[in-house]
């Protein structure tokens, strides 16, 4: 499957290495992480803000579900969700970790049947919320 990997590029940084985590660990579970982050070509192509919305519009169309890191607060990963729910009716994994003070009520208060909100701790508790995750994805496809 092909999976949009979501997480705060421009804003608060503080989860990022979980994000990198969940690139990882969905590559290793033989999908394609569609992400900014996980893009080889990233560094040599000069990016504008309209290029980066097309790439990434581009992405999600091809994605079969979307993963976000939601306990940093982003405008671009609030638009992405959005997007995958709404307009692409695609499942969506929110995770968030559990150090986390205040989540958006946009995430936690939302009753979308395609939305699932999880919360870890650690790397191994990310992979077992992921695997669960992408397991009900293969199912359904």
């Amino acid at each position: 499957m092909k999976i949009y990997c979501a997480g705060p590029i421009r804003g608060d940084r503080s989860y990022a290495k979980f994000v990198q985590e969940i690139i990882s660990l969905i590559q290793k579970l033989g999908h394609t992480a569609l992400s900014e982050l996980a893009s080889q070509d990233d560094e040599k192509v000069v990016k504008d803000d309209g290029m980066i919305y097309r790439r990434d519009v581009q992405w999600l169309g091809q994605s079969q579900a979307l993963v976000a890191e939601v306990s940093a607060p982003s405008l671009g990963v609030g638009y992405e969700i959005s997007y995958a729910l709404h307009v692409r009716k695609i499942p969506v994994l929110a995770l968030c970790h559990r150090s986390t003070r205040s989540l958006s009520a946009m995430i936690s208060g939302n009753s979308s049947e395609l939305l699932v909100l999880e919360t870890y701790e650690n790397v191994e508790e990310l992979e077992k919320k992921l695997r669960g995750f992408l397991a009900g994805c293969d199912s359904s496809t």
